[in-house]
């Protein structure tokens, strides 16, 4: 689908009998025109840091002035300037394994993948200690680094966390930057990752390998300095299957029976150190880039409850143009998340429209550079532009798969908080039932950016339609046929009113929460809610 510039404004600004179907309600018609803008061509898929996505930066800037929003951003703006780092490898790199030595082979591409250093230049040689899944979790006592010494080394972890974990405990164990946290106060050097059964199942290595030069991005501090939650653990790369029993080989530890238990959820060997030293030479493209997350906020009308804020967020950014899909190489993200966007404008349309202001003020934050790696999120979640004490929850609006007409829907962390029942209470009053996780090794709760609110002791819901009826088979084929490819442009078969039914669900919720007496409180106890010290946990 090739869209002129103007042609995309043309959808914008032309009378709605010419732009879209007489079928379509205004609600409907609305969410149409927000994901044509904003999934058209010409925004070379809104990669953070790019001209095109400060275009759709300022659009949704537009949209939300007109819908009432006063900006919330810097400088008496919608805009907060988010400072980047952004990294891209410029050769393929290399790992050298030598055991007893002898080099073993190994090959870029099949056997591993060297990641985007931290510097222009990496060189770094280790010997290596095999860790497991590389999680510390007390609550459970489970150890996987007790007896083991990885100072000076590098550890070898498992992709994903082990079964038997609550399903959002185990996405918070199984994270990458959770395991480097622990492999960083235990001395370790840096990390690579084992791939699995289990995680080839969920995203093929092969598809690591086509986007090798995909750019990784981090916030910086106002004095420059990058942010990485492990500053001394990088992650160097990712071994496949094959790469993985070519590391493991001549060690103790048997790969064919390790990749066996992960794929059952059985028990895996204590880690160990392994008679292999790796040696890494890495190349690296280093750039500073700013990108800009939205903000904006309709104030609360109760003089008490005012000063706390509800904050509606949504990713804003995609990922920008990439390898060639029969002629294709714009990757569109409509579905992801030019629906979640228009969603959060429609939204504010509807307390617009509501005639009464909520009690609790509420903030719209379009958010940049999700998609490597929630930054925007965590950014404005550590410097927002109200008082950090006064966010009092979050409401998460990231690709809804609205292929078709759902009937329940899935509410990620809604349980761990007072959330839930408002959520429940505001589904239900739509006619929508609530339906548990159906698939937890997706790790959803981690990889969206609710997740950087919760870490910041603040209570979050990200919903998702539910797999009733024809939602499982929907959500798979989008997974496989269109998630981060060209294909996921307004072309998709999208039900609008599918659309129109998501922006009310998230509505209801949102205004419920701002008129709630309390602000919600975590359960007494849970697991996340404890650990980041949130409102009513301890």
């Amino acid at each position: 689908m090739k869209t002129s510039l103007l042609g995309a404004i043309a959808l914008i600004a032309t009378p709605a009998a010419a732009q879209v179907a007489p079928a379509l309600t205004p609600a409907e018609a609305a969410m149409k025109a927000h994901v044509s803008f904003l999934a058209a061509d010409v925004m070379q898929g809104r990669e953070a840091g790019t001209a095109e996505y400060e275009i759709a930066a300022h659009y949704v800037a537009a949209q939300l002035l007109a819908a009432g929003v006063e900006p919330m951003g810097t400088n008496g703006s919608f805009l907060q300037s988010v400072p980047l780092v952004s990294a891209r490898s410029v050769e393929k790199g290399s790992f050298i394994a030598s055991s007893a030595g002898a080099a073993v082979p190994l090959t870029w591409g099949s056997d591993f993948l060297t990641s985007a250093g931290r510097a222009p230049s990496v060189a770094l040689s280790a010997p290596v200690v095999f860790v497991g899944y590389g999680v510390v979790d007390q609550a459970g006592k489970r150890d996987d680094y007790a007896g083991l010494d990885v100072r000076g080394k590098i550890v070898a972890w498992l992709a994903g966390a082990p079964a038997g974990l609550p399903g959002e405990v185990r996405a918070h164990y199984g994270n990458a930057a959770t395991k480097a946290v622990e492999a960083q106060r235990r001395g370790a050097i840096g990390s690579v990752t084992l791939y699995t059964p289990t995680q080839q199942t969920r995203s093929q290595f092969s598809r690591l390998v086509d986007n090798w030069q995909s750019r990784s991005m981090t916030w910086a501090a106002a004095d420059g300095t990058p942010y990485y939650a492990a500053p001394t653990v990088p992650g160097l790369g990712t071994f496949s299957l094959q790469g993985g029993a070519k590391l493991l080989a001549g060690s103790k530890f048997d790969h064919a029976a390790i990749m066996a238990a992960d794929k059952a959820g059985t028990p895996i060997p204590r880690g160990g150190l392994l008679p292999v030293t790796l040696t890494l030479a890495q190349k690296t493209e280093i750039e500073r880039k700013t990108s800009s997350n939205v903000i904006g906020i309709i104030r609360g009308s109760d003089p008490k409850l005012a000063a706390e804020h509800v904050v509606l967020s949504a990713h804003l950014d995609h990922v920008g143009v990439g390898t060639p899909i029969a002629g294709d190489s714009i990757y569109n993200g409509a579905m992801d998340n030019a629906v979640g966007i228009g969603s959060m404008i429609e939204v504010a349309r509807a307390f617009a429209a509501a005639g009464t202001k909520p009690k609790r003020s509420i903030l719209f934050v379009a958010l940049t550079a999700e998609e490597k790696g929630l930054v925007g999120a965590d950014y404005f979640a550590r410097n927002p532009t109200v008082p950090k004490a006064g966010l009092v929850a979050n409401v998460n609006l990231d690709m809804p798969i609205i292929t078709y007409r759902f009937t329940d829907l899935i509410a990620f962390g809604a349980d761990r908080s007072q959330l839930g029942g408002i959520v429940g209470a505001a589904a239900g009053k739509l006619g929508f039932k609530l339906t548990p996780d159906a698939t937890p090794e997706e790790a959803l709760f981690t990889r969206s950016d609710h997740y950087r609110f919760v870490q910041q002791g603040v209570p979050a819901v990200f919903l998702k339609p539910g797999p009733s009826g024809p939602g499982a088979a929907a959500d798979l084929a989008f997974r496989r046929d269109h998630y981060h490819r060209p294909s996921d442009e307004i072309a998709l078969p999208i039900d609008w009113t599918a659309g129109a039914n998501f922006v009310r669900v998230n509505y209801e919720i949102a205004r419920a929460i701002a008129d709630a007496p309390e602000r919600p409180r975590w359960n007494k106890g849970d697991f996340f809610g404890s650990l980041y010290k949130g409102f009513g946990a301890n």
